[in-house]
Formats: structure tokens, C-alpha cells, sequence
């Protein structure tokens, strides 16, 4: 009876970190990202995460990456780069968090927070307390538009300072 006791309380100490060990060791494709991956449909609708830690939750659908954090989605044409992304399967979106910078068809969006809504292919950025996010637009000329044309000088609110006019 005390053998069994011990062996009990061995499992139940050994059991969670045998579980959590199973769910954050590299995968083959982690270890060699040259190899393509197994699962890959022909559609090209897979999205690749690649990070230093994974877990998954298979009772809420959400996965988590930390730390280096890279994002590929080709169906969408998508790179990004994180401290942490959060995969929400049942909502299909991802959330990436700590210095994030995305690339998309030559735009690009740097933030602290981005979500992003897959069936939406819409992008939600917040910035640090007191800072902005940045965006940058490729923005293609019009037909028969000329660029150099239409170079002005930048966009200021604040208007010109005239001198007042005395009396």
C-alpha cells in the first residue's frame, strides 16, 4: 500500500510535465524550416509559425508563440514578426503582440498590438502608451500618370504663419 501511494504521488507529479514537455518540443518542420511542411494543402492556404515556445489548448482553440515570433501566410501574401501571436481558431484571428512589424504586397504596419481577422483580411493596430503606429502604403500611379508630376511638397495642418497687419 505505501509502494502504491508513492508511485501515485510520483505519477501525478511526473504526469503534468511529461504533458506540457509533449506539447512544447520543437517539431521536425521547427527544426528544419527548409524542409516543406508534411501537412501543406495544394491550395496554399496553410500559415506557418515558427517561434522559440508553442502550446496548445485544445478545449479553448488557441494556440500561443513566444518569443521571435515569425508569421508566413502565403494565401494572403503575409510576413510578420512578434514577441508573441496567439491563434484563435474558433474566431479565426491572430493576435500578435510586442514590437510587431507586418508585410504585406509591399505595405507595411508596425505596432505594439495587431489583430488580425482572417475572414475579414483586416488588420486592428494599437500603438504603446503614448506612441503611434506606423503604416506605410505602396501606392500604385494611376494610367497615364506621370509620378514625377505629381511630387508636392508634404501635407502641413498647421497653415503658414502670416504677419499680422497693424492698423
Amino acid at each position: 500500500m505505501i509502494i502504491n501511494n508513492k508511485i501515485l504521488k510520483g505519477l501525478v507529479l511526473i504526469l503534468p510535465l511529461a504533458i506540457v514537455n509533449s506539447i512544447t518540443y520543437p517539431t521536425s518542420a521547427q527544426i528544419n524550416p527548409s524542409q516543406p511542411p508534411r501537412n501543406q494543402n495544394s491550395s496554399g492556404r496553410s500559415l506557418t509559425v515558427r517561434s522559440d515556445i508553442q502550446e496548445a489548448d485544445a478545449r479553448t482553440g488557441v494556440v500561443t508563440a513566444r518569443g521571435n515570433v515569425q508569421i508566413n501566410y502565403p494565401a494572403r501574401n503575409i510576413q510578420a514578426t512578434a514577441a508573441q501571436a496567439q491563434y484563435f481558431s474558433r474566431e479565426r484571428r491572430i493576435v500578435l503582440s510586442g514590437n510587431v512589424f507586418i508585410l504585406q504586397d509591399g505595405n507595411t504596419i508596425r505596432g505594439e498590438t495587431v489583430t488580425y481577422l482572417i475572414d475579414e483580411g483586416r488588420f486592428i493596430a494599437l500603438p504603446q502608451l503614448q506612441g503611434q503606429v506606423e503604416s506605410i502604403y505602396v501606392v500604385p500611379a494611376g494610367q497615364g500618370e506621370n509620378i514625377q508630376d505629381t511630387v508636392t511638397a508634404p501635407f502641413n495642418p498647421k497653415p503658414a504663419f502670416k504677419t499680422p497687419i497693424s492698423p
